[in-house]
């Protein structure tokens, strides 16, 4: 159907380029003398109302690449407003679309855009050139997927409307068309290419419908596309011909007339004409045009036809004019332009050339220099500099880096080149590489005394070690050390090379402080001999024995000292010794009695008849207090503010404390700690059974003379010392716990944690200071109430008096203790088991004396009214009436021993009624608290 359309519109096309001259130039007369809004070509006037009713979907694909001049854009857009004037415009006659393309697609109007031409022309007349690329497929392809859908106004295939596209380019496409242009023919659409000038007619081919003779059209500029305005008003408006029925056939899609068949065209009077530029070998090199009975060959705008009447030759207008161009005269579309060589530009005259400085536009960038070259600029750098690779800024070239010159100090860039220099206080080498250090004290008399250095601009005097340089800032003398600094030393200092050491008199040693000095100790520096203790004097030593002995004739070794024989014991019949003290016995048939001393009154020691014990059947006998139960550690500061003397007081004062006590398992078992920075077990609470095992450890425990960490000492007292596993006894047996901490400055640590702790569990603590020891800390550690267990002393001159009291302390504390614990529930009064035979009743003098209070022990065995008047009564009894009463310690003096065993029988079986009564009381409450349980 295309190819049969096609001849017949290249038959009007041929009737058109035939028609004289002067009646086209009547045409255009009458076009010119319709106005601007309805323009006409030769044959519009025969064909005014041939396109009424017409209908159709027409979409203009208009080139705006930047090839097309904006002369040349003008001329397309007539183009347009020519082909508009013979279309039916309307939304059930033709609609029309239009895009134009460059790099892109812009969509100036749809199908469904305008309803009116005059709209359409308006639209047309307001385009604006897009001077960009050339992507035709891109075109093309919107065209097919946009600007034919019922969306944008196409109309239904089922209506059967014809669907056109007529392209308009002038240049080769930058993107593929042969797919796309296949796509858009394959759905029924018509495409009309038309080429203007140098185009490739294979691509136009590859664009337009078949056959190509009818849908595909060359011209030879923009001026000639105006001769295709009246081949495509035959098209789109002349009814078809009934004259080539013979050639029609159905189009599948459109429901319309072919056309002719190849090789026929359609003359102006409706008959059909042969074509024969179709059909013979016409040769022509440009165009062939039909003829009645023949054909002729034309040539394009420009060119000028041969004198063989085939061949074109181009017009030569700057051959046959005087063009007057500067530089370059360049043939052009029917005549003639000037061009200026590289690097140039026209002038307004469009003749002659100026040099184009680009230079001077102030956006060229470079940052040094910007030099002009033949079409551009390019950017210099000043010497010394080099451009970046933005061909635009500049760097400094660095040539220390580029050449590695070796310069052993420091290379330094120049606007050319490089130099090698060196830091302050040395000279370049002549090879002008390396370095030597200036020696100024070389160079000139610097008169320094001991030592001269080199500084970086001159040199400095300076003394060896161990002298300081004078003000003249040349000699120098010997540093007093000793006079410089605050050296401490106790008795004289003296200096060395680099320092100064302290130095003591004769017969005294530098302590280890190395300030302090202390007397010569003989015992540590010889081989002394002693069994015990060995005590320096200033010039020798001593040997010293333990408590309880006395030292040989040999002064070495030591024995026991006989204490019934060099004290006075006072016992009635039989002293015994006894370790460091002595006990009495009574001969047999007799038992030992006792003196008890209360308030101001006194009953003796003594013997009573067996018969007279047996018959009042005394429920107790006599116990000293300090030979009841009781764990108890001493923990002792060994720093180094006590010293090595003041430790031998320290340790004869535990000696002393362990002397008022009966040392065994059953009885008092004693620890010792001792503390600078670390903590030492001296030795545990199961360590010893006897209390000479224990004094020998005592005696040699070594000084660690460091530190006073207090607080950790007491740590390890309260978490391990106090333990079964160190051999204290288990609380359920109410054994007293009782720590004695000894100390004689601040401690390093906090002391107040673990000594309430070990309060709160039941230890009573026994705080001793002395000297620099701190009262707050001390109260810290002792038990309530202070006055009872804080003891406190200047000096260690009183230690003994410390002693004494902490005895005493101890003793009633464990009185005090036995009395307050409560008998368990059923268990009658505490009662001290009687003697066996072997081993009748006896009494430590020592203890008793000690333990003033006594009776306190037995109290529900006494009341002391009783006891009083009993004394009374002896007392009265034994002396002439009107006499004085004799002194305190004659009250026990055994007189009369009859009357005091009766008054003592009588006394007794009292206070033996008044135990059954009270124990009766006991038991009774017994029963009814287990009664009610």
């Amino acid at each position: 159907m295309e190819k049969m359309l096609a001849g017949c519109f290249l038959l009007i096309l041929g009737q058109i380029l035939l028609l004289p001259a002067e009646a086209r130039e009547r045409s255009r007369g009458r076009s010119i003398a319709r106005g601007r809004h309805a323009r006409t070509h030769p044959q519009t006037a025969l064909l005014e109302s041939s396109c009424e009713n017409k209908r159709a979907d027409l979409v203009f694909i208009i080139d705006s690449s930047r090839s097309v001049n904006t002369h040349d854009y003008a001329k397309v857009k007539e183009f347009i407003m020519d082909i508009l004037q013979f279309l039916d415009i309307g939304p059930d006659v033709t609609r029309v679309g239009l895009l134009q393309y460059g790099s892109t697609v812009k969509n100036e109007f749809s199908l469904k855009t305008f309803k009116r031409k005059s709209e359409v022309e308006r639209a047309v007349r307001r385009m604006r050139h897009l001077s960009t690329g050339t992507m035709t497929g891109l075109a093309i392809q919107y065209a097919l997927n946009i600007a034919f859908s019922e969306a944008e106004g196409a109309r239904p295939l089922r209506e059967n409307v014809p669907r056109v596209i007529m392209i308009v380019t002038d240049g080769r496409p930058q993107d593929s068309v042969a797919e796309v242009a296949a796509k858009a023919r394959n759905t029924g659409i018509l495409i009309f290419a038309i080429g203007v000038g140098q185009v490739d007619f294979n691509t136009l081919k590859a664009i337009g419908s078949e056959p190509h003779e009818d849908h595909v059209f060359l011209v030879a500029n923009f001026s000639q596309i105006e001769t295709l305005t009246s081949v495509f008003q035959k098209k789109l408006c002349t009814p078809w011909s009934n004259n080539c029925a013979h050639f029609l056939h159905q189009h599948p899609r459109l429901n319309m007339s072919a056309g002719c068949k190849q090789g026929y065209i359609l003359n102006s009077d409706q008959t059909l004409a042969e074509d024969l530029c179709a059909v013979e070998d016409h040769n022509c090199e440009q165009l062939c045009v039909n003829v009645p009975g023949s054909f002729v060959c034309q040539c394009y705008s420009g060119y000028i036809m041969a004198e063989d009447g085939k061949r074109c030759v181009a017009v030569d207008y700057c051959a046959s004019e005087n063009h007057g161009c500067e530089h370059e005269c360049v043939n052009a579309d029917g005549s003639y332009l000037c061009r200026c060589h590289k690097g140039f530009a026209l002038n307004p005259d469009k003749k002659t050339c100026a040099k184009i400085d680009y230079c001077a536009s102030s956006n060229h960038g470079c940052q040094h220099e910007c030099v002009n070259t033949d079409d551009s600029y390019s950017c210099h750098c000043l010497k010394g500099f080099t451009l970046n690779p933005d061909k635009k800024t500049c760097r400094r070239i660095n040539y220390c880096a580029l050449n590695k010159p070796g310069c052993e100090h420091e290379c330094i860039n120049t606007e050319e080149g490089y130099y090698c220099r060196c830091r302050r206080g040395y000279t370049l080498d002549p090879n002008g590489k390396t370095c030597s250090r200036v020696d100024h004290c070389a160079q000139q008399d610097h008169g320094c005394e001991q030592l001269c250095l080199n500084t970086e601009e001159s040199f400095v005097c300076q003394c060896s070690e161990g002298f300081l340089i004078n003000e003249d800032l040349k000699t120098c003398s010997r540093v007093d050390y000793c006079l410089l600094s605050d050296h401490g030393c106790e008795y004289s200092c003296v200096n060395t090379d680099r320092s100064f050491a302290c130095q003591c008199p004769d017969r005294h040693v530098l302590r280890s402080d190395g300030k302090t000095c202390a007397k010569l100790d003989s015992c540590a520096l010889g081989d002394h001999g002693c069994e015990h203790l060995c005590v320096s004097s200033e010039d020798s030593f001593v040997c010293q024995c333990f408590e309880g002995y006395i030292l040989r004739e040999d002064g070495k070794t030591c024995r026991r000292k006989d204490v019934c024989k060099s004290t006075h014991h006072g016992c009635e019949h039989i002293c015994v010794n006894n370790g460091n003290s002595y006990i009495c016995k009574c001969s047999e048939g007799f038992v030992l009695w006792f003196c008890l001393q209360l308030k101001h009154h006194f009953i003796l020691l003594l013997c009573i008849n067996d018969f007279l014990f047996n018959y009042v059947n005394f429920p107790f006998v006599l116990v000293g207090c300090t030979e009841g139960p009781i764990d108890l550690v001493f923990v002792i500061d060994g720093s180094k503010s006590l010293g090595e003397e003041n430790f031998e007081v320290v340790k004869q004062f535990v000696i002393g404390i362990i002397d008022s006590l009966t040392i065994s398992p059953k009885a008092a078992r004693v620890g010792l700690l001792q503390y600078s920075t670390q903590v030492r077990t001296e030795f545990t609470l199961r360590n010893f059974n006897s209390a000479k095992d224990m004094k020998k450890a005592v005696a040699h425990m070594k000084y660690m003379g460091k530190g006073s960490m207090t607080g950790l000492a007491l740590k390890h007292m309260f978490e391990r010392s106090f333990t079964q596993g160190e051999g204290a006894r288990p609380l359920s047996t109410r054994v007293p716990r009782v720590a004695i901490v000894f100390t004689d400055g601040r401690a390093q640590d906090d002391v107040s944690e673990w000594a309430s702790k070990a309060k709160a569990n039941g230890i009573t603590m026994y705080a001793v200071g002395v000297g620099k020891a701190i009262e707050e800390e001390l109260q810290e550690i002792a038990s309530e109430p202070t006055d009872k267990h804080l003891f406190y002393a200047e000096d260690f001159s009183t230690m003994d008096e410390i002693s004494e009291k902490l005895k005493k302390g101890i003793c009633e504390a464990l009185e005090d203790s036995d009395g307050r614990q409560d008998s368990p529930a059923g268990e009658l009064p505490k009662r001290v088991q009687q003697p066996t035979e072997s081993e009748p009743g006896t009494i430590n003098i020592r203890d008793l004396l000690s333990c003033s209070n006594f009776a306190v022990q037995h109290r529900y065995l006494f009341e002391e009214d009783n006891l009083l008047r009993s004394t009374q009564r002896l007392s009265h009894s034994t002396k002439p009436s009107g006499s004085p009463l004799e002194e305190k310690h004659d009250q026990c003096k055994c007189e009369n021993l009859i009357m005091f065993q009766n008054l003592a029988n009588e006394e007794v079986r009292k206070l033996t009624q008044h135990l059954l009564e009270e124990m009766t009381q006991r038991m009774e409450a017994l029963e009814n608290r287990l009664r009610y349980r």
